[in-house]
């Protein structure tokens, strides 16, 4: 199957862990030219050498904080250099916790890190996507999107909005050669479970290990999976072989979620 990714352009956000950073490294095994997007710029400087080809790659230091300042670098560097065949949108999740004991900052600072971050890049990058008539924007949210889960309230909240938002979105622009999906990843080994898994075993009075033995046997597969297999989906929606998916979620996560 030829992914046809040769020396297009990628956006990947949150790359200098975890998923974001599996992606970028897939993306460039592809022939991607991948620009790295962060706010810690030493961490940037670290996976950009463990890029192929890093000569062919660079990155972006930018706060998801502050999405009007995100907007204003990522179009600085369109004008500068090239335009985006591909936005991969990955943020950090929101703290653990019960919806009711949630604060309203922390619905606002949710909502501005996913989706007004998301919008502005959109928005940064969807002119060059028309007029190469070729796109790929790609949300990394959560099977919560499908089944909220217990003790991730803000996060069930935000991200069935940016599931909605991708949907709407993915209408607009299914007729300029762009499309737009979500991938939901389960239970995935990265830094952000291992915060979940210590917060739930002190919660429940038990173990890491423990819990760790429990939240695997949740998910049919018996395990975690690792962030490169979360981003060999997202390197196929990105590729010519998916152009006619627009507009789904898919869900990587072993089988855990039980909705269709």
């Amino acid at each position: 199957m030829n992914l046809n990714l040769k020396n297009k352009n990628a956006l990947v956000c949150g790359s200098t862990q975890g998923i974001g950073k599996a992606t970028a490294i897939a993306l460039a095994n592809e022939g991607v030219n991948v620009t790295l997007v962060a706010r810690n710029r030493d961490k940037l400087k670290q996976v950009l050498a463990e890029l192929p080809n890093s000569e062919n790659h660079s990155f972006i230091v930018a706060d998801f904080s502050n999405p009007r300042e995100l907007q204003e670098q990522v179009i600085k560097y369109i004008d500068k250099d090239h335009g985006f065949h591909i936005l991969i949108n990955n943020t950090g999740g929101p703290r653990s916790g019960e919806i009711l004991s949630a604060s309203l900052d922390e619905f606002d600072n949710a909502f501005t890190m996913h989706l007004k971050c998301n919008h502005v890049l959109a928005q940064a990058v969807i002119p060059f996507m028309k007029e190469e008539g070729f796109g790929r924007i790609i949300n990394v949210i959560s099977t919560s999107v499908k089944e909220p889960i217990p003790g991730l309230g803000v996060s069930n909240t935000i991200r069935g909005a940016v599931g909605n938002w991708s949907k709407t979105l993915s209408i607009e622009l299914g007729a300029f050669g762009i499309t737009v999906n979500n991938v939901l990843p389960g239970f995935t080994d990265t830094e952000r479970l291992t915060e979940i898994i210590k917060i739930k075993a002190n919660a429940e009075n038990t173990t890491v290990e423990e819990m760790t033995e429990i939240m695997k046997n949740y998910c049919p597969a018996k395990r975690f999976a690792q962030p490169e297999e979360t981003a060999n989906v997202i390197t196929f929606l990105a590729s010519d072989c998916a152009s006619y998916v627009n507009g789904i979620n898919v869900p990587v996560d072993g089988g855990r979620t039980k909705s269709l």
